[in-house]
């Protein structure tokens, strides 16, 4: 079989294709800190562009990087920083509300599992003492406690510090140098075939330009949902969990559950002693349920996945689809992915639509 030069083309690109698809996959852990880097340096370095035009080239760029490194950093650590009222509420609250709710508990039990026939009794008493003990006791024995377990589990704790270290330092020299790696990347492209990648690449630029422009507006309305949906319940903690919620839909799945989790503790502990353990459980049941039906259904396909061309259910098989293949950082990098190949997409219809293969 003798192929046409457009085959032999389209055969090559999709060798390094599956090339490329195979190393991330088989070097995923190690890449992971670099990938994260990457995507990080490809969104800031406008703002470093920006910057140092601002500068008029008076400043070293490197003071630009530094500068929005820090801002960076600041603002994840202020993110993070959002559990910690939390904390400081709900630690205090824990000691005081875990007795009204075991009362509650039994109260309610008892004469539910005694009408069919189980006989149930809890010593109150006795866990109640054991509890206080536990969460008001010695801090020593529990940093003893944390110790032993970050032993335990030390290759992670390892993974996590170094990858901590190292996206730091790999993103401010992506960031010095980013418009030299694109060069030296596009060297490898030869010469008769420099205007379309050109071409390309300016459309995938493009098109993940608006990517990040809607992932942001979808963080911060829902931001605005989950603070205001919390606050109409009543939830002191409102501000800074639904503030949290929102931010952290960054990262798939990972951020709506700590979310949750948060809001349902903060609920619990609130509400044990005036409307009850129900009525937490059913402000997190809707608040939570309509804010990731209105993500799934609206906010994420119409505002991130119609600005980029993907259908919805595009959307969500990318986001199954790359964390079943590379885990956490192919949730991170799904929808970005998925745009790139969008565009190979349209450029590979469009070239067979024109080509004599089609006309034929």
């Amino acid at each position: 079989m003798i192929f046409t030069p457009t085959q032999k083309r389209v055969s090559a690109w999709a060798g390094i294709a599956l090339v490329l698809v195979l190393t991330l996959w088989l070097l995923a852990p190690v890449l992971t800190p670099f990938v994260v880097a990457a995507v990080l340096a490809y969104a800031l370095t406008p703002l470093v562009d920006w910057l140092d035009d601002l500068g008029r080239g008076k400043l070293p760029r490197i003071l630009a990087v530094v500068l929005v490194e820090l801002l960076f950093i600041v603002a994840l650590l202020g993110m993070v920083l959002l559990i910690v009222p939390i904390l400081a509420k709900e630690l205090p609250l824990l000691r005081e509300q875990v007795p009204v709710l075991l009362e509650r508990l039994n109260t309610t039990l008892k004469p539910a599992l005694a009408q069919v026939g189980i006989h149930f009794s809890m010593d109150v008493a006795s866990i109640k003492a054991y509890l206080m003990e536990y969460l008001s006791g010695n801090y020593e024995d529990a940093l003893r406690s944390v110790m032993a377990s970050v032993k335990l589990g030390g290759s992670l704790a390892f993974a996590l510090i170094g990858n901590a270290v190292l996206v730091p330092v790999a993103l401010f020299y992506l960031l010095m140098d980013w418009h030299n790696f694109v060069e030296r990347a596009l060297e490898f492209v030869p010469p008769r075939l420099r205007g379309g990648v050109d071409g390309f690449t300016r459309e995938a630029d493009e098109v993940l330009g608006q990517y990040l422009r809607g992932q942001l507006l979808v963080m911060v309305l829902l931001a605005a949902f989950y603070t205001v949906g919390l606050a109409l319940f009543g939830l002191d903690l409102a501000l800074p969990i639904g503030v949290f919620t929102g931010l952290a839909i960054f990262v798939p799945y990972l951020g709506f559950g700590l979310g949750l989790v948060l809001a349902t503790l903060a609920g619990l502990l609130e509400f044990a002693g005036t409307h009850g353990p129900s009525y937490a459980l059913l402000m997190v049941a809707v608040v939570y349920g309509l804010g990731q039906l209105i993500e799934s259904l609206f906010l994420t396909p119409r505002l991130v996945g119609e600005r980029i061309g993907l259908h919805p259910l595009a959307v969500i098989f990318a986001l199954l689809a790359f964390g079943q293949l590379f885990g956490f950082v192919g949730v991170l990098v799904a929808l970005p992915a998925s745009a790139v190949l969008l565009v190979a997409m349209r450029r590979a219809r469009a070239g067979y639509l024109a080509s004599p293969l089609y006309q034929a």
